[in-house]
């Protein structure tokens, strides 16, 4: 990420332990934290929404609604306010937690570490209409049965393991 020292410019500078940049020459410290995602299953009753990335990293691949949590924002104000920017669709303030998993998000040549906080809602008359997607975020939604989710189609190591617990709740083992 830094090939010189933004504090002194020495060209010293070293990534140590996979979170820390250190300058030897002048002692900056610089630690790349993980960054607080959110992702947001919405529960038809028998389908979840799923989007079409419009852009990189994975771009249309499928994914679930959400983003990045800004600095100083709970989990759930971020999951709702990334809902309303890419959906125009706020799920309101009854999100249930599933999980929290890590994950890794390449983008621009950069390599974020992230934890990322993955809710359900429950929304049984929600119809495709009730979106107004950002072109430039969402190419498309779909609403898949359960049963017709291939785990492959999405975009992201966490995302796949949130939506199989998700549907480990949902589809009893012995119906797999």
């Amino acid at each position: 990420m830094f090939k010189f020292c933004p504090s002194c410019g020495s060209n010293h500078i070293r990534f140590e332990e996979h979170k820390v940049f250190r300058c030897p020459d002048c002692g900056f410290v610089y630690y790349h934290n993980v960054a607080s995602a959110t992702g947001c299953i919405i529960d038809t009753g028998q389908a979840i929404v799923l989007l079409v990335r419009a852009k990189e990293p994975a771009k249309d691949k499928l994914d679930l609604p959400g983003g990045f949590v800004n600095p100083d924002e709970e989990a759930v104000m971020g999951l709702r306010r990334e809902c309303q920017e890419e959906l125009g669709w706020d799920p309101g303030s009854d999100c249930s937690f599933l999980g929290a998993l890590p994950n890794t998000y390449p983008y621009k040549g950069i390599i974020y570490k992230t934890c990322d906080f993955f809710f359900t809602v429950s929304a049984p008359t929600l119809k495709e209409s009730d979106f107004r997607l950002d072109p430039e975020e969402i190419k498309g939604v779909r609403f898949i049965k359960y049963r017709e989710i291939n785990i492959e189609d999405l975009a992201f190591d966490s995302t796949k393991r949130a939506v199989k617990a998700f549907l480990n709740t949902r589809i009893p083992e012995s119906e797999e």
